[in-house]
């Protein structure tokens, strides 16, 4: 197709008309009907809100006076979870984390809720989010939003000072934040590089207790890559519209901020999947089975000069993983990217009591769940149906048949989203570049097949496919490539080389 730049005026709009296409095209909702519009015009307060509560609230503890922060992307508005250390005797700290109680507002079976179901998640594209629910009850009404009371439920869980868990507990509580925090300002304050922000330091002894946190969080991840849990690093970013023009693609860095709320989710997860497992109930796991491709990462690893065992080992994959990062951390990313898709996809499986169902490989758990992000994930808010149902002591909302059924649709939505996701992000990335027809760019090789080669530019995150001049190149090597053409409705980003050599 002709290489003609868009008018840079239109570019969310360009975005926000293929990401519209695509969510259609993968039998996603891109709108909310009519009759989910009613449902919210009939609700009128937080559950929660101002010491009122929707339902029973017979043994929901009142935990409003703790020392509870938010701590999310400084644009999230739809927060899910809550948390607060306590320091206990003999070098013990609780952790609790609060998760929104979604459920006390959204009617199992009713218009939000099928709408939820059918979509599965919210849908985070360049231009435009899809929420799974509507903005007044995500952002507001079943968000844990700064100052106000609202309904929650808390996974409560003692740590070690070795990051054993050795106690644990999941109950219903009302609970306030005292802080709305952002990830790369808590980060640069907990380094050492910054100062803390401003909503921190406003709530007395807050600043010791996100150091508790952190230290907690440290402790957690240590003792999971001792289990074998997999150290992995992929390039994420995001784009950077100048009002409705695309400027730039913005790299998504871990930091330690991230790995706290990270670390204690994994945490709660697990214990959300034993609690239930130990009073009786059903629940839906989240998976990811032991890859079937290991003769392959096998074979990758010893082109690393590693040799890993015949059978999957995430201890020894680790170990490897962590090496090679050291040794070469420009391409690690690449490397990780290779390992996660041989690993395969993550899945949903429904689990009855006394069944055995696979772990998470890639965490190094047997028992896991996703329970801490119900305004955006439905398998979230299937969880919390169940667990306060086994809280309360009385039947779980679902039947057998049901979880089956709704573990293959979350799976399948699941990958549809994703697919609408790295889709619109393609064409995002053509379109920054499509005024840039003929410019070169270094780039590094990361992958090569019978289907095509594709390389990555260095200089920005974006990956395109080499179509002229891509005999002999190899995962690893560096090149320097130029811009050919793009087709921003496809995501299409071609290159040619224009000298290669291996670095």
């Amino acid at each position: 197709m002709p290489n003609t730049p868009h008018n840079h005026r239109q570019h969310r709009a360009i975005l926000q008309n293929l990401a519209h296409r695509a969510m259609l095209e993968r039998g996603l909702l891109p709108e909310f009907s009519a009759a989910v519009m009613a449902e919210l015009d009939a609700v009128r307060a937080a559950a929660g809100a101002n010491g009122a509560a929707s339902g029973d609230v017979s043994g929901v503890r009142d935990l409003r006076a703790l020392l509870w922060a938010s701590i999310d992307n400084d644009d999230s508005r739809d927060l899910d979870q809550l948390t607060v250390a306590e320091s206990l005797p003999g070098d013990q700290v609780r952790i609790r984390v609060a998760v929104a109680d979604v459920d006390a507002l959204v009617t199992h079976g009713s218009a939000i809720d099928e709408h939820a179901r059918h979509n599965t998640t919210s849908v985070y594209t360049a231009a435009e989010i899809f929420p799974m629910l509507p903005e007044r009850l995500s952002t507001d009404l079943t968000s844990l939003n700064f100052g106000e009371d609202r309904l929650a439920v808390v996974v409560d869980i003692v740590i070690g000072a070795d990051g054993a868990l050795l106690d644990s507990d999941v109950y219903r509580a009302r609970v306030r934040s005292q802080a709305k925090l952002a990830y790369d300002s808590v980060a640069v304050w907990l380094d050492g590089t910054g100062e803390a922000p401003e909503a921190l330091t406003a709530v007395s002894g807050l600043d010791e207790n996100l150091r508790a946190q952190d230290r907690i969080a440290r402790v957690l991840r240590r003792a999971r890559h001792a289990q074998g849990a997999l150290s992995l690093q992929t390039i994420q970013s995001r784009p950077v519209f100048d009002h409705d023009q695309l400027h730039g693609l913005e790299l998504d860095q871990k930091n330690r901020a991230k790995d706290i709320i990270e670390d204690f989710m994994i945490a709660a997860n697990g214990v959300s999947a034993r609690y239930l497992e130990a009073q009786g109930f059903p629940s839906i796991r989240r998976v990811v089975r032991a890859p079937k491709r290991w003769a392959r990462i096998v074979a990758l690893a010893r082109t690393q000069g590693t040799t890993l065992p015949a059978e999957a080992d995430a201890r020894a994959l680790d170990a490897f993983l962590v090496k090679a990062r050291a040794a070469d951390p420009l391409r690690f990313p690449d490397l990780s990217l290779a390992v996660i898709k041989l690993l395969g996809s993550g899945e949903y499986v429904a689990e009855q009591p006394g069944d055995a169902t696979p772990g998470h490989f890639g965490l190094a758990v047997q028992d896991y769940t996703h329970s801490t992000a119900p305004n955006r994930r439905y398998a979230d808010l299937v969880t919390q149906r169940i667990l306060k149902a086994a809280i309360a002591g009385i039947p779980a909302p679902y039947g057998g048949a049901e979880l089956d059924a709704l573990a293959t649709h979350l799976t399948a939505a699941e990958d549809a989203a994703n697919k609408v996701e790295r889709q619109v992000a393609k064409s995002a990335a053509a379109l920054l570049l499509e005024s840039r027809i003929g410019e070169q760019f270094d780039a590094l090789v990361t992958g090569a097949s019978e289907k095509g080669t594709w390389a990555r530019l260095l200089t920005m995150p974006v990956e395109g496919r080499v179509e002229r001049g891509f005999e002999g190149l190899d995962v690893g090597d560096r090149v320097r490539v130029q811009l050919i053409s793009v087709d921003v409705d496809r995501g299409f980003i071609d290159f040619a080389t224009v000298r290669t050599g291996r670095r």
